[in-house]
Order: structure tokens, then C-alpha cells, then sequence
């Protein structure tokens, strides 16, 4: 495919390579082959083979949850299979600069108020229909239904006309400027517009991906199967994928270590050691920061609605030993949500909360407390049960009983969209990773306008508004507003943030060519089996 890029944003262009989330001691603590951006190639033995890629053979993949189609426009940890059913009109380099996808090159006006794409005219969905521009204007307008729940709503709904001229063109037009418009089309899959209410049932994934549904069984996974017709010559060179659901730590690692399966993100830190010296398996550290650790605090639950309580809980975590312990070394102690990549990052704010736990006192006291019981919801899983009985022993040690009430992923999402969490709860977040303004108009926990701990400060929407609302995303200006929107989120404390971690790539040997973007959306399109 000939690649023509007419206009590339300068503010993306600019953008440093991304670094290691984590410093090199704790790459080597955790015995790691490698360490790869987000859209290079994850498998450090790729490179060595000596045997040109070959076709055939069906690859799993150990994931520790099932996918959940009502959540298929919102990225979660369960959003693996996006890109393989389905494509997106971008893609991120390292140097998080778009590349083409469906849309093959744009032309971004110069005052951020509309974009021209040309789109691909070879693709077909599985079901043999071409793609078209409606199939752009449709997906736009479906992110921007709330029903939908994805996180970048806020961006799709800048789009506020389109102009379609013929098939393979589109212009979208802007309500107003947006610093994040690659990051939407990133993350927005090219759904069937046609069958989308079978999508959100599982019942029917109609895309224009690599591969396309076999079987989805509840419970167990998704079976695909190559799409004979994708649009990239020669590709993929998997006859089919399978994504093996395997809920408990030891039954995952056990079907790495048998073969059974060849590639899992989800192994937990603490099992990492049981993989880490079998010489069929390689694990590959993935530096995109999109996997941030946080305690969410309800702030309409007292006496939580003072954020001189919220800073104790800041302060009484062990943020070091989360990292050691609950993630077997891996990532990064961090009270800031930003990944060394991100222009928002900077290592004051990194450090601004250390674990002190006399300090965490004397703000308990200042607020007129001494003891305090609180619930705590976290996943049903072992690795973040891990990360909740690190924090629950925190914050006793302060004065803070702490009941941890386990939910299962998919539950716990649903209640994090309509902002039914307690008082505190354990997850894990993304879209820091991407445009920093994404995190603050995107992500639930952050959203300014609407977010699961109910902060609601017209000084955090004013910040959050001046850094979204521009296409002058580096530079001075621009740190200074990330900054802004640091010191917001550090000084009122709603969202805490633990621990900057990306994902943890265990695969066979055999396995070469594994990509994933920016939002963890695996890519196989190169992938194949040795």
C-alpha cells in the first residue's frame, strides 16, 4: 500500500519516543527479554528468527475474563479482541504520530474546526459488504449515544456535521478545536452499522478485522477465524484465534507453561516468577502506562467529602511496596497518573505523595478523626486482590478499617460507568498513555464532567476545558496547562493513583509478530507460529 500522508499535525509529530514506564533495576528484577513501545513489535525473539513467517496454525490466547458485548465501545481489559474483528481509521507510531488505517491520508485544517479523510476503497466486511464513508459518519455518531458508554464520547461528540463526497471521502466538521482527535480514531472501531444492535449482544461482530466470529461461548471465550477477504494482502497468516478464558492465576499459567496457550497480558505479577525461567516463554514488558493502579474515592460519602481525609489516604499507602510485592516489581510508584512518555509527567508530581504514614495521622486528626471503617471494592481477581490487601493493611496501620468487598470485572465495570462505587474501590485505569487531555475528558474515574468519585469543581472543568479545547498540544503553553491539570487532580485527591504500569506480555517462543496500539487493542495482522 502506498502511504501518503498530505498533512501531519505538528503538535504530534513532535511527540518524544516513548520511554520505559519503569526504571531498568525493575526490568531486571523481573528477569524481562525486552521492553517494547506500544506499537512495536512486543516479541524480542522476532527479530532472531532466522524462518520467514508462515501461515497456518490457530493461536490462544489465556485471558482472565470474558468479553462482555455490552461493553464493546468501552476500553476495559477486555478489549483485546477489538482489533481483531474490527479495524480503526488510525494508527499511533512510537512517536505518536498517526499513521493510515481505513483512512489512508487527512488534511486537518488549520484551524482545528474540520478534517478531510480518504478512506481505503478495497475493504470488505466479513459479511461481504464494502465499506464507505457512511461507515465513518455511522461510527461517530454511535460513540456519541450514551447508551454506548465509550470513553471518548466527549470527542465524538465535537463532530458536529459531516460532508461525505462520494464512497471514500468524508470531511467532519468541529463544534470547536480538539486536542485529542487521533486518539478517537484510535480507539473508535469501524462497526457494521447495519447489525451494531447484534454487536452489543454478542450476537453478530460484523468488521472489516483480520479475523472474523466463529463462536462466542459465555463464559469460556471467543473462537475467530481468518477473514479470507481482509484487506492486506497475504494477511493475517493465522488461520484462527482463540481467546481461553481462564478466571484463576494458577489455571492461566498453567496453560502457558503446557502450551495449552501461547500468549496472555494477564498474568499476575506475583505468578510472573512461576514463568519467568521456562525457557519456551518469553515475557515482554509493554511501556504504554495504560494499566495505572489508583484507589477511587466516593466523595460524596463522608467524611471522604474532605479532601483532607482523601489526602490521608494518599499519604498512608506504601506506594514501593505494591509495586515490589502486589505487581512482582513491575511498574512504576507514582501518585500521578502519567507514564514517563506522557508530556503531562514530571517526577515532582510522580513523588508528591510518598508512603508517610505520621503524616496520614496528623490529617486524620486535623479532621477530627482517630478511627474510621470504610468499604473497599476491588476485582475477584488475584492480582488486584493482591493490590486491595496491600492498600486495606495501609490503611489500618493509620486508623482505617477497611472491608474489601471482591467483584467480578465485568459488574465492577458497569458500576465505575454509572457511579455506583462506595467509598473507595481498587482498579486500574488508561488514557493517560494517549493526548493528556484525554485522561480528564475520557477516562470515568477523571471525566470532568461526569466521573465515578462525583468531583464536581468548576476550576478542574475550566483547566481540563483550556487543555482539550486546542490543537497546540506541546510547547510551554501547553505543559503549563498539563500542569494545571496535575496539580488539581494531586491536591484533591479523589482519584489516587498507586502504581504506572503497562501490560506484561507471556508468549511461546513460537509466537512472533504480536503488536498492540495504543488502547491495548491486540493486533495480529503480522502474527504467525513457528
Amino acid at each position: 500500500m502506498t502511504e501518503r500522508y498530505p498533512f501531519t499535525p505538528p503538535d504530534v509529530s513532535r511527540r518524544g519516543t516513548l520511554r520505559a514506564a519503569g526504571a531498568g533495576a525493575l526490568l531486571l528484577g523481573l528477569g524481562l527479554t525486552g521492553c517494547r513501545s506500544a506499537v512495536s513489535d512486543a516479541n524480542s525473539s522476532a527479530k532472531e528468527a532466522s524462518s520467514k513467517p508462515r501461515r497456518g496454525g490457530t493461536l490462544t490466547v489465556a485471558i482472565n475474563s470474558d468479553f462482555t458485548p455490552s461493553l464493546l465501545f468501552a476500553q476495559s481489559s477486555q478489549s483485546y479482541q477489538h482489533r481483531l474483528l474490527y479495524n480503526t481509521l488510525t494508527r499511533y507510531d512510537d512517536d505518536l504520530k498517526p499513521q493510515p488505517e481505513l483512512a489512508t491520508s487527512w488534511d486537518y485544517a488549520a484551524d482545528g474546526r474540520s478534517i478531510t479523510l480518504k478512506l481505503r476503497d478495497d475493504v470488505t466486511y466479513h459479511d461481504g459488504r464494502k465499506f464507505t464513508a457512511d461507515d465513518v459518519v455511522f461510527a461517530v455518531k454511535n460513540l456519541q449515544n450514551p447508551v454506548r458508554a465509550a470513553q471518548l464520547r466527549a470527542t465524538a461528540l465535537a463532530v458536529s456535521a459531516f460532508e461525505k463526497r462520494g464512497d471514500h471521502e468524508v470531511v467532519l466538521k468541529l463544534a470547536h478545536p480538539v486536542a485529542n482527535l487521533f486518539d478517537l480514531f484510535e480507539f473508535m472501531i469501524i462497526t457494521d452499522r447495519h447489525s451494531v444492535e447484534d454487536a452489543v449482544k454478542g450476537k453478530k461482530l460484523n468488521g472489516t478485522g483480520p479475523f472474523r466470529l466463529k463462536k462466542w461461548s459465555p463464559g469460556s471465550g471467543l473462537a475467530l477465524v481468518r477473514h479470507d477477504a481482509y484487506w492486506q494482502p497475504g494477511r493475517p497468516y493465522l488461520d484462527g484465534v482463540e481467546l481461553r478464558v481462564a478466571a484463576q492465576a494458577d489455571t492461566l499459567v498453567s496453560s502457558l507453561r503446557s502450551g495449552q496457550s501461547q500468549l496472555s497480558y494477564q498474568v499476575p505479577g506475583k505468578s510472573l516468577a512461576a514463568v519467568k525461567g521456562n525457557p519456551d516463554l518469553t515475557i515482554t514488558n509493554y511501556d504504554t502506562g495504560d494499566g495505572a493502579t489508583y484507589v477511587g474515592v466516593n466523595t460524596t460519602v463522608a467524611p471522604l467529602d474532605d479532601k483532607t481525609v482523601r489526602q490521608a489516604v494518599a499519604w498512608a499507602v506504601d506506594r514501593e511496596r505494591i509495586v515490589e510485592q502486589a505487581l512482582g516489581g513491575y511498574g512504576l510508584a507514582s501518585a500521578a497518573p502519567w507514564p514517563k512518555s506522557s508530556p503531562a509527567y514530571t517526577e515532582a508530581g510522580r513523588t508528591h505523595y510518598t508512603h508517610n504514614p505520621a503524616k496520614a495521622r496528623e490529617l486524620l486528626r486535623s479532621a477530627g478523626l482517630k478511627k474510621l471503617r470504610l468499604p473497599l471494592l476491588h476485582l475477584s481477581l488475584p492480582g488486584e486482590t493482591a493490590i486491595a490487601e496491600s492498600v486495606q493493611y495501609d490503611l489500618k496501620q493509620v486508623g482505617i478499617e477497611v472491608e474489601l468487598q471482591p467483584t467480578d470485572p465485568a459488574t465492577a465495570q458497569k458500576k465505575l460507568i454509572s457511579q455506583d462505587m462506595p467509598a473507595l474501590w481498587t482498579m486500574s485505569h488508561g488514557f493517560a498513555q494517549v493526548q493528556p487531555s484525554t485522561l480528564a475528558v475520557s477516562a470515568y474515574p477523571f471525566n470532568e464532567a461526569k466521573n465515578t468519585s462525583k468531583y464536581r469543581s468548576a476550576a478542574y472543568t475550566k483547566v481540563v476545558r483550556e487543555a482539550w479545547t486546542t490543537r497546540d498540544t506541546s510547547g510551554a503553553a501547553a505543559n503549563a496547562r498539563y500542569r494545571k491539570i496535575s496539580r488539581t487532580l494531586l491536591d484533591e485527591a479523589f482519584i489516587i493513583d498507586l502504581a504506572i504500569r503497562g501490560r506484561v506480555q507471556v508468549a511461546s517462543r513460537k509466537l512472533h509478530g504480536v503488536t498492540l496500539n495504543k488502547f491495548s487493542y491486540l493486533n495480529l495482522d503480522d502474527a504467525y507460529l513457528v
